[in-house]
């Protein structure tokens, strides 16, 4: 297991340097285009028959991580809370509706509308999946990645309002988007009808209940960081990252959530003239560099999953296929956020071109990749696997790396 550790975190300290050094893309980007350039390069190796059985190593490398325990239970909790202790409540409080909204309401529109889509098109290349798996595709694909937006967004000097509400809508529609998959998912796995009054209550227990815990774990926690030290509001601010993730899990709630609302709470807190200005300062720098070694990791692991993948169809389907859940879902993005964000552009207060541009950072990430992984056995698991990944890879690559011209292309017109 060390060894393991160690070659990961080696892997991931190599593409975050050469991205640094060379390609100079946003740290995103770079990496996970650095770690893909990585894995696919002995199957290079080996198509010249020079690989000396590399590629055999770095798949047994990414088969020895389980990447969806690893982030689904372990990474997830403290990305998600060091992406909310730096939101600005009092902002994030005046686009409440618009940050809600777009949460909670345009990721089940998504999921709608990416399921449908797909049921209706994926015949047309081969490959006919049942409409409740196409449904669970919609519902893993929908959240969108927070960290991958928000530092390519403030550099192209975005309005304020924008990077709020863009920084709001994604950190809570991770959590919307997981009770999604956890609800289509029990029902695929129980067979049973679907039932509305059976949704409405895991969907009130999981939300409701995992917001209601981050806050009261994040009150504590404010509470204990005022009478602390820096080292000790360390400690304390991973044992409720990690601890509140357990409890949620135990109590069955979404920690998602449970961490977002901790994270807000805690956040606002330390802003407060309750705590003395260098462990605010010290306390939010340590989150800001955990933050960034962890996406670090996390996205030199998602560009190392592509030896992993199994494409079930054959080079044109699998392109064709491919190709229709990326336009897929980028139909539904603008659908369900970036139409009515242009439509009640008044009345959001967002700037004109505000919809366009949170269709385009509509970035997928790890999550994604995650709940596929997370996928039960069954004889399209594969197929989802592959389309859920070819999304991500175009998402971060492509939207990820044009995202900073997108915005500034855009926004300064509506200005």
């Amino acid at each position: 297991m060390f060894e393991i550790v160690a070659s990961i975190l080696g892997v991931a300290a190599l593409c975050a340097f050469v991205n640094h050094r060379v390609l100079r893309l946003p740290p995103t980007v770079g990496v996970m285009a650095v770690s893909l350039a990585f894995a696919l390069a002995p199957a290079g190796l080996g198509a010249l028959g020079s690989a000396g059985g590399l590629q055999a190593r770095v798949r047994l490398l990414v088969q020895s991580v389980d990447f969806s325990e690893l982030l689904l239970q372990g990474m997830l909790s403290l990305l998600l809370f060091a992406g909310a202790l730096h939101v600005d409540v009092d902002a994030l409080r005046r686009h409440r509706w618009q940050v809600g909204a777009l949460a909670f309401i345009g990721t089940a529109v998504s999921t709608v509308v990416v399921g449908g889509a797909l049921f209706a098109v994926l015949p047309f290349t081969g490959a006919a999946v049942p409409l409740r798996e196409c449904m669970l595709f919609g519902a893993l694909i929908s959240p969108t990645d927070p960290i991958a937006v928000i530092a390519i967004l403030k550099s192209a000097g975005a309005p304020r309002s924008l990077d709020v509400v863009m920084a709001g809508e994604s950190l809570f529609n991770d959590g919307v988007g997981v009770v999604l998959f956890l609800l289509l998912l029990d029902l695929l796995v129980d067979g049973g009808a679907p039932s509305a009054g059976r949704a409405a209550t895991l969907l009130l227990r999981q939300a409701g209940g995992g917001l209601l815990l981050g806050a009261v774990a994040g009150a504590a926690t404010s509470m204990l960081l005022r009478r602390s030290d820096l080292p000790v509001g360390m400690l304390l601010t991973l044992a409720v990252v990690v601890g509140g993730y357990a409890i949620a899990n135990r109590l069955h709630v979404s920690g998602p959530l449970a961490m977002v609302a901790a994270g807000l709470v805690v956040g606002h807190g330390l802003r407060g003239e309750a705590f003395p200005a260098d462990v605010r300062r010290s306390l939010g720098a340590f989150w800001a560099l955990l933050d960034e070694l962890l996406n670090a990791l996390l996205f030199a692991l998602v560009g190392m999953q592509v030896v992993v993948i199994r494409f079930p169809l054959g080079p044109l389907p699998s392109l064709a296929a491919g190709a229709a859940a990326i336009l897929i879902t980028l139909g539904a993005r603008w659908l369900s956020t970036g139409l009515p964000v242009d439509l009640f552009r008044r009345s959001s207060g967002l700037p004109a071109g505000a919809g366009g541009v949170l269709t385009w950072g509509g970035l997928r990430g790890g999550i994604s990749v995650a709940l596929a992984l997370a996928l039960p056995a069954g004889p399209n698991r594969d197929l989802l696997i592959a389309l859920a990944y070819g999304v991500v890879a175009f998402s971060i690559l492509v939207q990820g790396s044009t995202f900073g011209w997108w915005v500034r292309r855009t926004l300064p017109r509506a200005e």
